[in-house]
């Protein structure tokens, strides 16, 4: 059985936009480091598929194809990509495939499914499902240590509390921490 790992970049106050029109864009790139960047390789693990909702998707698509020859990009150009869509047929970056239907049925069958384990990055839609529906197993959260104060947060008011326990966290001398945390399943009253 596959797990399915969620890797979030996150400001110190829940912010996880950092592309496109958001004013402070480009705030994960002074934290990065090519000792960051070997952390969070090894972090997703030797070999991996992706799971992706499709926004994240599309983002994606139009930066790692052409981002360059180093190892990140050689491991996400060459994981097989699980995308929720409903417009699997524009799907050109592969190798891939669309998820469709009932997706929390979908993509139980798809982790009790022989395979690498799956990570999730960004697709902040598709983590409350899998959290919501139990089948989220690791989350990673990849820290940088700003306040942004307004942005999109990973997780909305409606979201239900959950229950994670603490398995590991390294740091960068820039002050980037990766903490790795085992999903436990809802917070109990």
């Amino acid at each position: 059985m596959r797990k399915i790992r969620i890797f979030e970049h996150i400001s110190l106050d829940g912010v996880i936009e950092h592309a496109g029109d958001y004013t402070y864009g480009a705030w994960t790139i002074p934290y990065r480091t090519p000792a960051g960047a070997g952390m969070l390789l090894e972090a997703y693990g030797p070999n991996f598929d992706l799971l992706l909702g499709r926004r994240t998707y599309d983002i994606f698509s139009g930066y790692w194809p052409t981002a360059g020859d180093f190892p990140m990009a050689n491991a996400i150009n060459a994981a097989k990509k699980y995308i929720v869509t409903h417009r699997p047929q524009s799907l050109e970056w592969g190798p891939v495939q669309g998820l469709g239907g009932d997706i929390a049925d979908t993509i139980r069958d798809l982790k009790a499914a022989d395979g690498p384990d799956l990570a999730v990055v960004g697709s902040s839609t598709l983590t409350s499902i899998l959290l919501d529906q139990g089948l989220t197993d690791e989350v990673v959260l990849i820290t940088y240590p700003v306040l942004l104060g307004k942005g999109k947060r990973l997780f909305t008011e409606d979201f239900d509390a959950r229950k994670l326990e603490f398995v590991s966290s390294v740091s960068t001398a820039t002050g980037l921490l990766l903490n790795t945390y085992k999903h436990i399943g809802a917070l109990k009253d």
